[in-house]
């Protein structure tokens, strides 16, 4: 991989981080806590309660998305980035185009998704 597509994937990787950091502050600041006292009766604050758990299960996935990004810059600095863990081929432009995270060609994505698929 040139250096030109490597500063270009690890300004995808770099703005997604800042995006999803973002996006974390703004929930602790705005949606992490709410008065009971503000809602007028049970059902909306079981509503607001459940909107509440929505948000932070999103926020944990967005947690996981973080730790690949911090996996994926690592790879981007020493010189594993869009190689496949598994058969180290090449990993297509457009799969880390659509997917920079990933850490397996389209090829060794689709075995592990039928391994899966045969176990559950």
């Amino acid at each position: 991989m040139n250096q030109k597509d490597l500063k270009r994937y690890k300004k995808m990787l770099e703005d997604s981080k800042t995006s999803l950091l973002e996006s974390a502050k703004k929930t602790l600041v705005e949606e992490s806590s709410f008065d009971t006292d503000d809602l007028p009766d049970e059902i909306d604050q079981a509503a607001s309660e459940y909107t509440q758990s929505m948000v932070f299960r999103l926020r944990d996935r967005e947690k996981f998305l973080l730790q690949k990004i911090e996996k994926a810059l690592a790879r981007v600095e020493d010189g594993t980035f869009g190689i496949c863990e598994r058969c180290e081929e090449d990993i297509s432009p457009k799969r880390l185009e659509a997917r920079p995270v990933t850490t397996l060609c389209i090829r060794c994505k689709e075995e592990q998704e039928k391994k899966e698929k045969s176990y559950g």
